[in-house]
């Protein structure tokens, strides 16, 4: 489990019922609750998200230019 600090207690404690997010910046955050006290704990985690491989999307050849 991860560890943050909980502001409300002021102590760094194990976050509870962590979730792993993708911020809008690309960036990986674990989420979740203070054991102590309930208060949103927010964690932000080192490296970019790597978005997953799109095998749905079929790949086209580009069109040819006649001169």
């Amino acid at each position: 489990m991860a560890e943050g600090y909980c502001v409300k207690c002021k102590a760094k404690k194990e976050i509870a019922d962590a979730v792993e997010e993708v911020m809008k910046n690309g960036r990986k955050a674990t989420k979740g609750r203070c054991p102590t006290c309930g208060t949103v704990m927010f964690k932000i985690l080192g490296g970019k998200a790597v978005p997953p491989p799109s095998a749905s999307a079929p790949t086209t050849p580009a069109p040819e230019t006649k001169p």
